[in-house]
């Protein structure tokens, strides 16, 4: 059984999310990538969102987290990217835009990551929907 749980939720929410650079340019090197895990720490934290796992490439980012189900997983990433990219330039000047602050492309990639796979899902709830007619009959 997981540890983690709200007022009334017992839950084990974990994701692999991907996202890259805008133009996947080549940025993320010494100073910069030092700075962007302290960035995704901090912002996880400030989120009550736990990472399990994470790597800050050279031109990409992967992370393994666990996401409480009050906040949503797009929510999480814009908050996550937004927030990184503003911080990132603060740190570094020399890589803003002078019109914009841009740093992060639109879009990412996730999928989630369970303790069961989809046929134990199924065959969960085949058996269930069959010990639910067993109980219609006897009533």
């Amino acid at each position: 059984m997981d540890n983690n749980s709200l007022s009334h939720t017992r839950w084990s929410c974990q994701y692999h999310i991907v996202f890259i650079p805008k133009y996947r340019k080549k940025v993320m090197y010494g100073k910069v990538r030092e700075d962007m895990r302290e960035i995704l720490r901090t912002l996880c934290q400030y989120k009550k969102v736990e990472i399990i796992e994470g790597a800050v490439c050279i031109d990409h980012v992967h992370m393994c987290v666990s996401i409480p189900p009050k906040l949503s997983v797009s929510e999480f990433v814009g908050y996550l990217k937004g927030k990184s990219a503003l911080m990132i330039h603060d740190r570094h000047p020399e890589m803003t835009n002078k019109w914009n602050r841009e740093f992060w492309a639109r879009g990412y990639y996730v999928t989630t990551i369970g303790n069961v796979n989809e046929e134990t899902i199924r065959k969960y709830i085949t058996e269930q929907e069959d010990e639910s007619k067993k109980e219609d009959m006897r009533i």
